[in-house]
């Protein structure tokens, strides 16, 4: 271990495996290490189901009508990922897909007056969903295809929008929204938390309404794809990628210290020993002297023995609960796999609730969210900070990566991904630079 790297990365995160693997990729000379002995740090997935009994300290372990233990592998956080969304484009070009394999998830749904119903995404759908009355429809139409034929590069498809200047507010209102459309339009298809973007330039609200529909069109039940066997798979993926690479991989390291010298890193200690290096990349856990706590998110893991009521017994879906139907800030999530995904026991399905914290009560916020799930068979519940970096780390060459928020989707971890690629790098990320080199060993051409 006492050698000298171009990059030292701490935790095996999702974050922190896909920085890894890029700057691999791209021939730096990377050590990765974890604390822990196994791989995700949060975002991993926890097997055998005996080891998240322990995790939440319910000694008496599961009963045996959960089935083989080793049978599930649950998720600590619960995500998606859009089917055209960054995090399938940088597993496309990593070429990490070899080592997954996913799902389609079977369909997302709107809370609206206490009942759920599937978020209509085509214009077919929309003509027939029970959330819209008929004058309504013929104005979300008209919505749809306008945003389907925006281009900002192309005034003539401005309609008299400006998409630098105009709010969503008023675009709502020159298409005579109603507040339940607008409601899921803003959160089940834009898939914003709060109401704050309403008053922000529209461009970048039908750009993810563009993106819901383009995920949407690769597969037809959802925009949503999942790999079986849990989204641990993924942050693995990506390490297996650095490892070709040359990457150097150490589980279960303690880190004693990180060394600066003149205010800038210059190596980790584990055990005596220091290896050397130009820059760090970590998740908070590791450097809680430069991160600030920037809020909680509650998420209530629940094992299920039936699928969730008025879903058409999908064996995945997904729930919005738009904050303005429960009088809250920020919108509740359900995220909902089974035994189809390789992640429990068979006839089992587990169902992630979770928010952004608001009160002093957290397990009350999701209340609406655990109504529709009953009966539950077992709860988990874990409050977690939320962390930000207080600095860039241009001056320490420190790089810290975000705690993943409540959203139900990778995009936010995406954007955190570029953005420490370009303060490390120096320029814009590109996903170009996550090509494999098509004249490496990859050691796997016969696979």
């Amino acid at each position: 271990m006492d050698e000298e790297y171009d990059v030292i990365v701490l935790g095996t995160g999702l974050t922190e495996c896909i920085l890894s693997g890029i700057m691999s990729v791209n021939g730096k000379k990377v050590l990765h290490m974890d604390r822990n002995p196994y791989y995700g740090g949060e975002s991993s997935s926890i097997t055998p189901l005996e080891e998240l009994y322990k995790r939440f300290q319910l000694l008496e372990g599961p009963p045996e009508t959960m089935g083989r233990g080793r049978d599930w592998n649950v998720d600590l956080i619960p995500k998606f990922l859009m089917a055209n969304g960054q995090l399938v484009k940088m597993l496309l070009y990593t070429e990490v897909t070899r080592y997954l394999d996913f799902k389609v998830v079977e369909g997302s749904f709107v809370y609206k007056g206490g009942k759920i119903y599937k978020v209509p995404s085509t214009e077919t759908e929309a003509l027939a969903s029970n959330l819209m009355g008929m004058f309504e429809k013929r104005r979300f139409r008209k919505f749809l295809v306008f945003v389907a034929n925006f281009d900002e590069n192309d005034p003539k498809t401005f309609e008299g929008v400006d998409p630098q200047n105009t709010s969503m507010r008023d675009v709502y209102r020159k298409f005579d929204l109603g507040q339940d459309v607008i409601d899921f339009t803003g959160h089940a298809l834009a898939l914003y938390r709060t109401d704050d973007y309403l008053d922000q330039p529209c461009l970048e609200t039908i750009n993810r309404i563009k993106l819901y529909s383009e995920s949407l069109a690769r597969y037809g039940k959802s925009p949503y794809l999942y790999p079986l066997y849990g989204l641990g798979e993924l942050p693995q993926g990506f390490a297996r990628l650095s490892a070709i690479y040359g990457g150097t991989y150490m589980l279960n390291k303690p880190v004693d210290d990180i060394i600066m010298e003149n205010g800038k890193v210059v190596g980790v200690k584990s055990e005596g020993e220091v290896a050397r290096c130009k820059q760090l990349i970590c998740d908070p856990s590791y450097v809680p002297n430069r991160v600030r706590k920037a809020g909680q998110v509650i998420r209530i893991i629940c094992i299920l023995s039936h699928p969730i009521k008025n879903t058409n017994d999908a064996n995945s879906c997904q729930i919005i609960i738009p904050q303005n139907q429960v009088n809250r800030k920020s919108d509740i999530y359900v995220c909902m796999i089974s035994y189809a995904h390789n992640v429990a026991a068979q006839g089992k399905y587990i169902a992630i609730a979770s928010t952004t914290v608001e009160t002093t009560d957290p397990e009350r916020e999701v209340e609406p969210a655990l109504e529709l799930l009953e009966p539950i068979d077992q709860k988990f519940v874990a409050i977690s900070d939320l962390y930000e970096p207080i600095d860039d780390g241009s001056e320490s060459q420190v790089f810290c990566s975000c705690s993943y928020d409540a959203t139900t989707h990778f995009e936010t971890t995406c954007n955190d991904i570029k953005d420490i690629y370009k303060r490390m790098a120096g320029s814009a990320f590109d996903f170009e630079n996550m090509k494999r080199k098509q004249n490496d060993v990859f050691g796997e051409a016969d696979q």
